[in-house]
Order: structure tokens, then sequence, then C-alpha cells
């Protein structure tokens, strides 16, 4: 059975240039209108999201944070004109698992949402796999951080990246080691995506002074756990 992907770009031409190539890999619904994709969404199941930022009532990014109230593990990934970093790292906060600039290529487009809808495929288990790191509780299979009571949701790519550090607590793990297993690729952007993600990781944690996060210059980054 096809993957089911939510398309929403409000470009005629564009839209049916890519959702023609997609069509041939994966059912595609798409939208030119963001308020009707979420109304879609909310009633539909979808395995992944492709978003214009530039929509009419509701603009990707707010598209994105309503999916993201309902949904935190779908896969997102933004097709914009917007080149400025800021509007990157602003689809990244909001929890987007990509961002593509305008014109992208097929190829690059299809790679990505193989990859993503390959990670995002979660394997059934039969073991708690919940740890504890500080006075957190980390659920790595619901993406849930939890102190006190009180749960933080990540995104999967976020509660990934916590995986990876806490299998590796009190070792440098470097830049091009954590890009290549969560990313697959060692690029400048998909640093810049990292630094952002680990900024949010440091903001939660910052109310434990046993858990740190250190910047090791230069080669990586250390998750530090006082026992």
């Amino acid at each position: 059975m096809k993957k089911r992907l939510l398309y929403v770009e409000d470009d005629n031409t564009l839209a049916f240039l890519t959702a023609d190539n997609l069509e041939q890999y994966y059912e595609v619904v798409h939208f030119t209108n963001g308020r009707e994709a979420f109304d879609a969404f909310k009633t539909e199941e979808f395995d992944l999201c492709v978003l214009d930022v530039m929509l009419p009532e509701m603009d990707g990014f707010e598209l994105a944070a309503a999916i993201r109230e309902r949904n935190v593990a779908v896969p997102i990934i933004f097709l914009s004109a917007k080149t400025l970093k800021e509007d990157r790292i602003k689809g990244l906060k909001l929890g987007a698992d990509d961002y593509l600039v305008k014109p992208y290529s097929i190829e690059e487009l299809i790679l990505k949402i193989e990859v993503f809808l390959q990670r995002s495929q979660k394997q059934p288990t039969i073991k708690d796999t919940t740890c504890t790191i500080g006075s957190f509780t980390f659920d790595p299979d619901n993406y849930a951080l939890a102190k006190n009571g009180e749960t933080t949701q990540l995104t999967e790519r976020e509660s990934a990246l916590l995986k990876l550090f806490i299998d590796n607590k009190n070792t440098i793990l470097k830049r091009e080691k954590i890009l290549t297993a969560l990313w697959g690729t060692d690029d400048y952007f998909m640093g810049r995506s990292m630094d952002v993600f680990i900024s949010r990781l440091r903001k939660i944690f910052k109310e434990d002074e046993s858990i740190r996060i250190e910047n090791i210059p230069r080669i990586g980054f250390k998750l530090v756990v006082k026992e």
C-alpha cells in the first residue's frame, strides 16, 4: 500500500509538476489552502506532510504548529522560496524535519521523503524502553520527557537525538557522527538544524543541574550526567 502524503502548495504549476512525480510512489492529497489542509489532517491519516510556507488563510508555519499539536511524530518537510536562515530555523523550531529551498530537486525531495518515512515506522516492542536521566524519565517510544508529574512532548527528531546522547552518556560525540546517524548527511544546514534541537534540550534540562550538554569546540558535544 502506498504511503499517504499531505501536500500543500498554492502554486498550481509547481504543485502539478511535483505531485505528478510523487504520485509514481505515493498517494498524494493536495491542497492549495492551509486551513483546508489542516481540516483534512484532523480527520484523515497521513504518513508525511510536505508544506509550502506562503499559503492563504493559514501559512505553512501556522499549519506545521497546528499539526505538531495533534501529532508529534508525523514527518514534516517545508518547501519554500523563503531563503533566510531565520525562516529555516523557525521552521525547524516548530518541529519540521527538513526545509528545502525552491527551486528544489524532485530526486532530493523523494530521497528525503523515503528517509523520513523509514525512520517514522516504529517497530513494536515488548520491553519497557523508559530510562532515567537525572530527575527526568525519558520514554523514547512516545517521545516524552517527564519530571514531577509534568511531561514535555518531544518531536521524533529530538527524541532520537536525546536517545543517541543517552546511549553515549559522558562520551564525546562528534558532530559528523550525530548528523549522519540522525539526518544521513553531514552538511552545514543539517548542522544548524542539530544546533536548534540541542538548544531546546538544554532549555528543558536547565532545571536539573546534574545534566548538561557540553559543547566541545570544533569536535562535537557531550551529555554529562552526574550520578
